[in-house]
């Protein structure tokens, strides 16, 4: 770049930090789709009005000379100013998502027991009230407030006069798949009561069967739910909105309840999330659109197909899912660890579009990271939590440095074993599809990605001694290709260094399986009841003594497709 090129440049307005350094290296702008969303408007700097070819021009004006000074002078401070904060990209959130926000505050600093901060995040304007009209009543209520409490009763007034209770913009629904006495499956289950217990589950899908009501269709900025064109299976209790990758276990119980319409439905409500923000969304809330979880929807289509051999919903997967792939390979998701002979492997990493305390944690958030006194330090930290949400594993003493220091969080910081293991499966998944639709081509395509990220399990996770696929830390911030290092492996034991076993590229490998359960039988993760999570009882959810249902599947489901005795 030459002198000329600084007369008429744009600068994005979060990457100030980065202009001088572009000046003086050429360097090009990333353009991914990650990379801009949070750069969608820019300063553009006109130096002069008239066309000038500095090139064979002499400058002979003092003035022009003074006023070029100041201009790279205003740049250069913007570059210094900026470097005080995180310039990561971010997916902002709505008006309504940013009220409540200031709502929560209040019911938490006004009642003497702390409610549930979600539930007033969950909440919609009630008609015939608009956003404006809500703000200025609050404001009203909370003058000559210090710390913004006000007496509860009034709290609880100006709450029902101006929303709908979280959960009402959700309405039953009755599944039409729905058999009350599904015989063909439990008659396969011997002992008569877990036979029983099993009936009792299958009956909740009727409980946990709503569809979005039509007001958050005709009025969305008025919920902070999201519309979805298909009914949907909700966890329930607090959480009354879809969730991704739970959805995967979620299907898999339908297919056992011949419930294959549901099932459908939920792949397609997940797919028009990732057609109309890029990829599938932590949960079906406007709060959520600044993340994803575990990328499962390739393989809720698979497991799908196993059943019902439908090729018409392979189709319409594919492009879906060429979407999502390109979400996770591409922008900040996407690391490169070279090897010592020079070869690079691509692998993938949780990263949230996020650095601001979440939305439905407000509170917590900020009490956790008030021990820092940067802004910068804040807004890291901040990422790295909405980032361990993206992982699904929230919280962990994996994503930790210095654990159980919470304040150590640095999810950014780790290529993890269990989402590759996913992706993995998604170019596997996709490979089939491809197949199963006549694209040969792309079949390879997906074929020979599969066996490229197999080849970088093998050299950054695999650890020979362990006989565990170990997390990698990142030496940088994961913008550029870094050496792989042996000391960077987290030799910590966890239930996901195990994960890998869920695919048949590894559970087909008789001597890797033979050592993968030694391991595993040695580890200490084998408790009375399953496999537990860590060896760290951090307090933390996805620490010891906990265990969760979707490890305890993959290892599983995995040793017993081995079929080893062992």
């Amino acid at each position: 770049m030459d002198i000329s090129d600084l007369l008429d440049c744009k600068c994005q307005t979060r990457n100030f930090s980065k202009f001088i350094p572009l000046v003086m290296n050429s360097h090009k702008h990333n353009t991914s789709p990650i990379s801009t969303l949070s750069f969608s408007s820019h300063y553009k700097y006109s130096l002069f009005a008239t066309s000038l070819d500095l090139k064979r021009q002499r400058f002979t004006s003092p003035l022009l000379l003074i006023f070029l000074f100041l201009c790279l002078s205003f740049a250069t401070s913007m570059a210094v100013s900026d470097s005080d904060s995180d310039s990561g990209p971010v997916v902002q959130t709505t008006p309504l998502v940013t009220f409540l926000q200031r709502v929560q505050l209040t019911a938490l600093r006004s009642y003497s027991k702390k409610p549930d901060p979600k539930f007033y995040i969950d909440l919609s304007l009630k008609l015939p009230h608009d956003l404006s009209t809500a703000e200025s009543a609050f404001d009203d209520l909370t003058t000559g407030s210090r710390d913004l409490s006000v007496p509860v009763e009034k709290l609880e007034k100006f709450v029902h006069e101006y929303f709908d209770d979280a959960g009402k913009d959700l309405v039953h629904h009755e599944p039409e798949d729905f058999v009350s006495d599904p015989t063909e499956f439990l008659l396969n289950v011997e002992n008569d009561q877990v036979r029983e217990w099993a009936r009792e589950v299958h009956c909740l899908w009727r409980t946990l069967s709503c569809r979005v009501s039509d007001s958050v269709i005709e009025s969305p900025d008025r919920h902070t739910l999201l519309p979805l064109p298909e009914p949907v299976i909700i966890p329930g209790s607090r959480f009354r909105e879809v969730y991704y990758w739970d959805s995967y276990w979620v299907i898999k119980g339908l297919l056992t309840s011949k419930m294959f319409t549901t099932a459908k439905g939920l792949v397609t409500n997940l797919m028009s999330l990732v057609e109309t923000y890029g990829y599938a969304l932590n949960g079906a809330r406007a709060y959520y659109t600044n993340r994803s979880q575990p990328p499962l929807l390739s393989s809720m289509v698979y497991e799908i197909y196993n059943v019902t051999k439908d090729e018409e919903l392979v189709r319409k997967a594919i492009p879906v899912l060429l979407k999502e792939y390109e979400f996770w390979n591409s922008g900040k998701h996407k690391v490169v660890i070279r090897d010592a002979s020079g070869n690079d492997h691509i692998l993938s990493r949780y990263y949230a579009m996020w650095n601001m305390p979440r939305p439905e944690s407000s509170v917590f958030d900020q009490e956790s990271a008030s021990r820092f006194s940067s802004t910068l330090e804040k807004q890291r930290f901040h990422r790295d939590i909405a980032t361990a949400a993206e992982s699904g594993c929230d919280f962990s003493t994996r994503w930790m440095r210095h654990p159980p220091n919470f304040t150590t969080m640095a999810t950014t910081s780790v290529v993890p074993v269990d989402l590759n293991v996913f992706l993995l499966k998604m170019e596997l998944d996709i490979a089939f599809m491809m197949e199963i639709a006549g694209d040969r081509k792309g079949s390879e395509r997906f074929v020979k990605a599969s066996e490229a990220r197999k080849k970088a399990f093998e050299t950054v996770f695999w650890n020979e001694k362990a006989a565990q696929w170990l997390d990698y830390w990142l030496s940088s911030n994961g913008d550029e290709p870094e050496t792989w290092k042996a000391e960077n492996q987290n030799n910590n034991v966890f239930a996901s260094n195990f994960a890998p076993i869920w695919i048949s590229s590894f559970h087909s490998d008789e001597n890797l399986v033979k050592k993968v359960v030694k391991a595993l039988a040695n580890s200490g993760l084998i408790a009375p009841a399953g496999i537990l999570t860590s060896l760290t009882n951090s307090g933390q959810q996805w620490d010891a003594p906990n265990g969760w249902a979707p490890q305890q599947e993959l290892i599983v489901t995995g040793l017993a497709r081995s079929g080893l005795k062992e």
